[in-house]
């Protein structure tokens, strides 16, 4: 995973003091593809607390059916326990993806990111 930080595009924003980041993973598993991204992010005044949200588009490869759709995220951190919501975009699915719905729940071990999948998908015809 690669995250990288954009420049403010405004001024209300670099005003704001919010953190502006692009996102570019690559997933592995029964989940194969790319996805790219862009997040907004802010840090609490004390250490180990903050916020995000990211829109991430995923080109994959899921159990054999190829497409795409849209992740949401939403995350909180209150002193370093953190709380987050990972789901698919109603209605994003497109190619053989089309109709799927779903969460994702991420894991961190070691600093390596890992996914747990949850998904359904409408019987190919």
């Amino acid at each position: 995973m690669k995250v990288t930080p954009q420049k403010p595009d405004n001024k209300e924003t670099e005003t704001a003091n919010l953190e502006r980041l692009s996102i570019d993973k690559q997933f592995h598993g029964d989940l194969e593809g790319t996805s790219t991204g862009e997040m907004l992010a802010s840090r609490g005044d004390v250490k180990g607390s903050g916020g995000y949200v990211a829109m991430e588009r995923v080109k994959a490869t899921l159990t054999s059916r190829k497409g795409a759709f849209v992740l949401q995220h939403s995350g909180t951190m209150t002193h370093n326990t953190p709380q987050m919501s990972v789901t698919v975009v109603p209605d994003s699915g497109t190619g053989d993806l089309t109709g799927i719905a779903g969460s994702m729940t991420i894991k961190i071990e070691e600093g390596k990111h890992f996914y747990d999948f949850e998904y359904t998908l409408p019987q190919q015809h």
